[in-house]
């Protein structure tokens, strides 16, 4: 058992947040069913949640932990999850694995619990930034109560912060004691930039799976269905290799899109992301 494990008790404990409707019961269903695939037991799955309908019945679930401030506006930070940064986390004591709801996981888990120490944070590596030393708060670990001094900071001024940091994860990796630790980037992938062809080859070339991921995120907005069906974004539709070169024509339909980006928004369905996204 390794010390990571060995501080919970031997137990993987794999958690998620979940508020309001834009998610819901489909998305942690299928993120529970993907880690169960992908996991040696023995393994806790919980969910932090505003409701609890329809859910599996192997997830944990624990109310939204308590944050009693006016979230910042105008941010592209996801600066709820700082709910999960205080002392206590329902029932759980130890390392914890945080997931977004919307990633994909394509292999084991298992690894994630062996990198650095049981009082390590470790993260996911931001691919959309290479040559910012940032992680990727989609997927990472961090023992209960080691991120308490962050949530206090954020209650204190939430907008300052936000505005200072922009993203909750740049304000984990710059703030978080003792520094952060990162995963291999070849273990977590991002679809856009690590599976999606460039243009010309991605109307020639559904989008690839490298043998090396072990999870695959999704940018906001654009989810495992969209690349299912073949529809770059949350507003895309499917259509045919010529349909979409002819829009180029088309100032209305590539709204706003410079012609070679329209033309890098392209996609033909993805199928392996249906072998793993689901139940």
């Amino acid at each position: 058992m390794t010390h990571v494990l060995a501080a919970s008790g031997g137990v993987k404990q794999v958690i998620c947040i979940n508020w309001g409707t834009r998610y819901g019961p489909t998305f942690i269903n299928r993120l529970y069913a993907m880690v169960a695939r992908n996991i040696t037991p023995p393994f806790t799955f919980t969910c932090f949640t505003d409701c609890r309908d329809d859910l599996h019945s192997s997830i944990l679930c624990e109310d939204l932990p308590p944050l009693d401030v006016e979230m910042p506006v105008n941010t592209r930070g996801i600066w709820p999850k700082a709910r999960l940064w205080g002392p206590k986390l329902g029932s759980l004591s130890g390392p914890v694995l945080y997931l977004d709801l919307d990633l994909v996981i394509v292999a084991s888990l298992n690894d994630f619990f062996e990198v650095g120490g049981p009082d390590d944070v470790v993260m996911a590596r931001n691919q959309t930034t290479p040559f910012e030393r940032l992680g990727q708060s989609s997927l990472f670990r961090f023992p209960v109560g080691k991120l308490l001094p962050l949530q206090e900071e954020f209650r204190a001024n939430p907008q300052k912060v936000a505005d200072e940091y922009q993203y909750e994860q740049r304000f984990v990796t710059r703030r978080a004691p003792g520094g952060v630790k990162f995963y291999p980037r070849s273990w977590v992938l991002h679809f856009r930039q690590d599976c999606h062809w460039a243009f010309p080859l991605n109307y020639f070339f559904a989008p690839r799976l490298p043998s090396s991921a072990r999870v695959v995120l999704f940018p906001r907005g654009f989810h495992p269905q969209n690349a299912i069906e073949g529809k770059f974004g949350p507003k895309g539709r499917a259509e045919t290799r010529l349909a979409h070169i002819k829009g180029v024509f088309d100032i209305s339909k590539r709204n706003g899109k410079r012609p070679f980006r329209y033309l890098r928004h392209y996609i033909l369905p993805t199928p392996w992301v249906a072998d793993h996204w689901h139940e």
